[in-house]
This record gives C-alpha cells, sequence and structure tokens, in this order.
C-alpha cells in the first residue's frame, strides 16, 4: 500500500530467503512455531494509519463510558463468571478490514473487538526477522507511542508482571505446550520471564495457588490469562484443583476472564461510526433486513472464525433457537491491497492495545497483520496457497 517500499520488497524478495526466514524461527525458537506467517508485511500509509487510531477512539469512547459495564452484564454467561472483576480490560484488540469506499480511498472497517491478549511478543519478534532477510526501510514500524521494543516491552513488563516477580506470575492456558500460539508464549516468558502454566498444574493451598517445577513449589500472585471458557468446555472431564469461577483465592488477574465477554461481538451493536458495519443482536430483531445476502451470522463468543455463516435465509434465522448467542452484522468487502508476485491479496488489521490498571484508557502499542486470498480470513480458507498468513503492520 505504501508503493515505493512494496517495489523494492518485492524486488528483494525470493521463496528461497522465505525459507531461510522461517528455517531461523525453528533455529530460534525449536518446534514452536505452529501456524502460517506470510511471506510479506503490511505496509500501511499514513492516510490509512489515522484513518486505524481514529476508529479505534470511537471505540474506546464507549469501552470508557460510565454504563458500560451495565449495558454488557448480561454478555457474561453466569456459569463462566469469574469473581474479583477488575475496573476495565488489561487488553484491547480491534480488527478491520481494509476496504475500498466509495471516494475510491482505503478504509477500515470494524470486523471484531477483544478484551483479552494476542501475540503481543511475536509482533515484536517479527519485524526485525523481515529486516534481517528483507529490504525494509526504517521510516516504517510497528509500534505506537513507544519509540524502541525495550521501551515497549518496558509497557508490557508493566502491565503484565506489575511490581511482582515474574517468578510468580504465570501465563494461564490449557495444555500451552500444544496451543498454535506456543511461540508467543515461548517469547513471552524469554522477555518477562512469565512461565506458561496448564490450568491442570495449578494447586490450591486454602487461598493460595501454587503450582510446582522441578519439585518446588512456587506460589502465583499474578495470571496473565490466555486460556477460553470455549476451549475448557471440550474437555468435560478435565482434572483441576483450580476453577475459573472459585471465588476464594487469593490472585491477581490481568487479563480478567470476564473481559473476553464483555468487550466481543457482543459489544459491536453498541458501535457507532463510519468505520464499523450495522450489526444487531439476533435476539433482539423484530423483523431481518430486507437484504439479508448483505449480512453474515456471527456467534457472539466464538473465536478464529468457527461458526461464522456468509450466505443465510430467513429460515436459516428462523431455525435457531439460542438467538441470544448470534450476530447479525452487514458484510464489508475486503479490497486486495497487497501486492505478491502473482496478483493483489486481502488483508486484515489487528490494533493491539494495552490498559495499565490506573490509566485513564486503552494505549494503542502495537499491531497484527492477517493475509487472506479465500472467502474469509481464517486459516481454513487459506489452505495450500502462499502469501497468506499471519504478518506484521509496518506504518509510515
Amino acid at each position: 500500500m505504501i508503493p515505493e517500499i512494496r517495489r523494492a520488497y518485492n524486488a528483494g524478495f525470493s521463496p528461497q530467503r522465505y525459507q531461510e526466514m522461517l528455517a531461523a524461527i525453528a533455529q530460534d525458537l525449536p518446534g514452536q512455531l505452529d501456524f502460517r506467517v506470510a511471506e510479506t508485511p503490511i505496509f500501511v500509509p499514513a492516510a490509512l494509519r489515522d484513518k486505524l487510531i481514529s476508529a479505534g477512539e470511537s471505540i474506546i469512547d464507549v469501552l470508557t463510558a460510565d454504563n458500560f459495564k451495565a449495558l454488557t452484564d448480561k454478555a457474561v454467561p453466569p456459569h463462566q463468571r469469574v469473581p474479583n472483576e477488575n475496573a476495565h480490560t488489561s487488553f484491547l484488540a480491534i480488527d478491520y478490514a481494509i476496504c475500498r469506499n466509495a471516494q475510491g480511498e482505503l478504509e477500515p472497517q470494524l470486523i471484531e473487538l477483544q478484551g483479552f491478549p494476542s501475540l503481543y511478543a511475536f509482533q515484536d519478534y517479527l519485524p526485525d526477522l523481515f529486516r534481517r532477510f528483507f529490504p525494509v526501510p526504517d521510516s516504517v514500524s510497528q509500534l505506537f507511542n513507544v519509540g524502541s521494543s525495550a521501551e515497549y516491552f518496558d509497557v508490557l513488563r508493566q502491565v503484565i508482571v506489575g511490581e511482582e516477580d515474574p517468578e510468580h506470575v504465570i501465563l494461564l492456558e490449557l495444555f500451552p505446550e500444544k496451543q498454535k500460539t506456543r511461540v508467543d508464549f515461548a517469547l513471552t516468558r524469554r522477555a518477562l520471564g512469565v512461565e506458561p502454566v496448564c490450568i491442570t498444574r495449578v494447586r490450591k493451598d486454602g487461598r493460595q495457588l501454587y503450582y510446582e517445577n522441578d519439585g518446588r513449589r512456587i506460589d502465583i500472585k499474578r495470571i496473565y490469562n490466555r486460556l477460553i471458557f470455549d476451549e475448557l468446555e471440550h474437555y468435560p472431564n478435565l482434572k483441576t484443583e483450580f476453577s475459573l469461577t472459585d471465588d476464594d483465592v487469593d490472585v491477581t488477574w490481568v487479563g480478567h476472564p470476564n473481559w473476553f465477554f464483555r468487550i466481543s461481538k457482543y459489544t459491536m451493536p453498541l458501535l457507532s461510526s463510519p468505520y464499523i458495519p450495522q450489526s444487531y443482536y439476533l435476539s433482539e430483531l423484530t423483523s431481518y433486513p430486507s437484504d439479508l445476502e448483505n449480512f453474515v451470522l456471527k456467534p457472539l463468543f466464538s473465536f478464529a472464525g468457527s461458526g461464522v455463516r456468509l450466505d443465510i435465509t430467513a429460515a436459516d434465522l428462523d431455525a435457531i433457537s439460542d438467538k441470544h448467542n448470534y450476530l447479525l452484522q452487514r458484510k464489508v468487502q475486503y479490497e486486495p491491497v497487497v501486492q505478491s508476485p502473482d496478483g493483489l491479496v486481502k488483508c486484515e488489521i489487528r490494533m493491539l492495545y494495552v490498559w495499565p490498571e490506573n490509566a485513564a484508557k486503552p494505549l494503542l502499542i502495537t499491531n497484527l497483520g492477517r493475509l487472506s486470498r479465500g472467502a474469509m480470513i481464517g486459516v481454513d480458507f487459506n489452505k495450500n496457497k502462499d502469501w497468506v498468513g499471519g504478518t506484521v503492520c509496518l506504518f509510515e
């Protein structure tokens, strides 16, 4: 999208260099990378950058309103409500499709948002790799509001570790060694000293949580939460001493689980902006839009695109018994804008924020990009294709 940078990058690109870059990751982090990294960063011009920031600010205005918790209280399922919720989320990720408006200008359109962590550590690792193997100028950067990677990790340390000894902070997951995002866990441990720990390893001693490592008891004071209830429900017979909904534990949540529900697709009908498509709670519609072919049906609390239906009819909607779990959202038209060697590719940009405990609002610090040639952005729609997958945006 920045033509001169794109031309120089593509001229310096070769499949062999790309394979060498992947080999460098494998050598540095053996067995950790389990998703496809795209062949290129996304180079974002200033005009689009400013629209992305503006779109985020309009969303943040809603999230910081005094009535936001009241508006989203029904979002948290009663059987999954976790006690000791803090005043606001610790993390915010906002996903946008890159589209073209009626004036022919590129603009973002909101796809979804989440009050949940993303690949914060990996997204600072990837730009250096691209610079090492391909021509990337210093005039573009992945960072916002921080001047260097060192400052970036200082901010993450403040949010995740706080004043605690990192040994007493864990990254909580379900079978972290099997998660596709485990490369980010490894880099988080490297940068912050925070150990990934499976919920099955967490023990209770009165109100104190702990886990054992090399025969040593390590008390848990803070939990950097990367665990999603959806995944736990796939393992109904899972043996754990600690339940997320247990209110009798002395621990600080970083990324409290309730915010996964509050800031989600559930939030979208509360938002209004030129960069936000019309969204409706399916359960609150007394009649359906006349142009249903222009809408997509989304489960409110699924992730990674699961359960999304692109083509729907009134009969399909009538047949849904749990309408309160669904959102109807106007489709957006992705504009192929990233020039690959054999054509243009669609992209999605995730803007990543942190929200320090005593700050007035979230702080934008980095981003994540995804490239797609399929009907949707997800992995299942891009199998056996090149110039697709996860990447990073480098902004003018």
